[in-house]
């Protein structure tokens, strides 16, 4: 078995493969400063509680943008897996070409959300992922990665907001009875979803413009359940996309150790 990890700002997600099955998925919250047997523990205690021992998973595939994180998961691997170790860093074999003015920025997760779409949808495809930055990746008609977009995410503007004003406080991200929120509470929650949805819709819409032909437009990460069913401009949403890639990227990798 496979053990993917992607390691977001805010939150991390893992995944077991049986083969090309996902056969389970979780979430933590991102701990940066989180010791070497913090996390052993965590990782060791989660899989363990679904029955998974350090013999069954015989490789692991692991994006991270938090350094911190990497480095512990990098020393930790050898205590949770008995296989191949791949980190989704410069030199990793991706099959994805990157035309953008430098590759080496690019941040892991949104190469490994590329390699998925393009393996799983027709290109040209976008990919928005919904996490503490809302990203937009483009895979052109070519196959190869064009670059996209980044805009603060949802929790983090909303955030920006609150503790920006006096008056105003956190809310659930539930839609309001209406647009026109009757109270404070239903008027953060208008601007937060419907906000945000349009900003989505107005950056697809320009991406798409830019192509000829149809473009498929997916959506992944922790938020897009909340946020896409207000979208004009999502196809589908791919909640496992990430964990795809990294299977993909692991599949690629066999042979680099």
């Amino acid at each position: 078995m496979l053990l993917t990890i992607d390691v977001g700002n805010t939150q991390i997600a893992l995944g077991m493969f049986d083969g090309a099955e996902l056969i389970g998925h979780w979430r933590v919250s991102t701990e940066p400063d989180a010791t070497f047997d913090e996390i052993r523990w965590q990782l060791n205690g989660i899989l363990g509680a679904d029955g998974f021992t350090q013999s069954d998973i015989k490789g692991l595939c692991v994006s991270s943008v938090v350094p911190a994180l990497t480095a512990t998961i990098r020393r930790v691997a050898p205590h949770v897996v008995s296989g191949h170790v791949v980190v989704v860093e410069p030199g990793v074999r991706t099959g994805l070409s990157i035309e953008i003015d430098n590759p080496r920025e690019v941040g892991a997760d949104r190469i490994v959300n590329s390699v998925a779409a393009r393996d799983r949808y027709t290109i040209p495809v976008v990919v928005v992922d919904f996490g503490t930055s809302t990203n937009f990746d483009v895979v052109g008609p070519s196959g190869a990665y064009m670059g996209g977009a980044i805009a603060p995410g949802l929790e983090i503007s909303t955030n920006a907001l609150v503790s920006g004003t006096a008056a105003l406080r956190r809310v659930e991200f539930s839609p309001p009875r209406s647009v026109i929120g009757k109270g404070t509470v239903e008027a953060i929650q208008s601007g937060a979803l419907y906000g945000h949805a349009g900003l989505v819709d107005g950056v697809m819409e320009r991406i798409a413009g830019t192509f000829e032909g149809p473009v498929t437009r997916v959506a992944t990460g922790g938020l897009a359940p909340t946020i896409v069913p207000h979208c004009r401009s999502v196809d589908t949403i791919d909640p496992y996309l990430t964990l795809e890639g990294l299977r993909i990227i692991h599949e690629l990798n066999q042979d680099t150790e």
